[in-house]
């Protein structure tokens, strides 16, 4: 059976897209509001506590302890981010931003994505979901920052 590592290249080009956003932004930016419920920060901290969720999942594997019933992402998962948030926010901009490139890096050296995948039957969605939901926060923050998302989808272009 042949595994398709193209997920690979395309987790380090997302994590060198966002690591080239957090370094380019600036404090005052980092404190700006993405909508009524969010600032810039508190997206990317948004990104390190579902990326924190993943390793702690894949330190559960490395144990050889199986999934639970209770490991299942739950359907409307509103409420964790709402009882999240107030934390998230509670942290200083440029820390959060840190810690997420931080916890984005772990996630994706560890090859999370192979261990899930046989755990849970080889789900494409599972291999993809983390860098999908990075990216499309990272272009969400771009837009807050004046970037147009189709720049950001431009070879070479974009956020960084």
């Amino acid at each position: 059976m042949t595994v398709d590592r193209s997920f690979v290249e395309q987790n380090a080009r997302e994590q060198e897209r966002l690591r080239a956003l957090v370094e380019r932004l600036s404090d005052d930016e980092l404190r700006s509001s993405v909508n009524e419920y969010w600032t810039v920060a508190g997206v990317l901290g948004h990104i390190a506590f579902w990326d924190a969720r993943v390793l702690a999942l894949a330190d559960k594997l490395e144990r050889g302890v199986p999934f639970s019933p209770s490991d299942s992402e739950p359907e409307d998962v509103d409420w964790i981010n709402d009882a999240s948030r107030p934390l998230i926010h509670a942290i200083a901009p440029r820390e959060v931003a840190q810690l997420a490139l931080r916890l984005a890096e772990e996630t994706d050296r560890r090859k999370v994505a192979r261990y899930l995948d046989r755990q849970v039957g080889g789900s494409a969605w599972r291999r993809h979901e983390g860098r999908k939901r990075r990216n499309e926060q990272r272009v969400a923050i771009g837009r807050r920052a004046g970037r147009k998302p189709d720049r950001d989808r431009a070879a070479g272009a974009g956020l960084i």
